[in-house]
């Protein structure tokens, strides 16, 4: 539920997304909620990253089992190989499939 709240935030954000408006943004998100699953994490390793914020997304991709985590901000997860998960950006990510 956090993340969800932080990528509501940040899409919310005036000007981020031209041409949507804030229902939309919000019916996109509601999308992905209705086929995403609800990941529990229990355990954390606060702080790791180098942007503290970034933590919770290093600690959900753990305990979720993934690969590779998809931002533009590889820097922001240096060190996220160590507990077995790539950071790669979304380039990368598309060319992975």
């Amino acid at each position: 539920m956090a993340l969800v709240l932080e990528y509501e935030a940040v899409a919310l954000r005036p000007g981020l997304i031209p041409g949507l408006g804030a229902l939309e943004i919000q019916a996109a998100i509601d999308a992905l909620c209705a086929i995403g699953h609800h990941q529990q994490v229990f355990y954390t390793w606060r702080p790791f990253l180098p942007d503290p914020d970034d933590d919770l997304i290093l600690e959900l991709a753990v305990a979720a089992g993934a690969e590779h985590i998809i931002t533009h901000n590889l820097g922001d997860f240096s060190g996220s190989d160590s507990m077995g998960i790539r950071a790669v950006t979304p380039a990368e990510a598309l060319n992975m499939i």
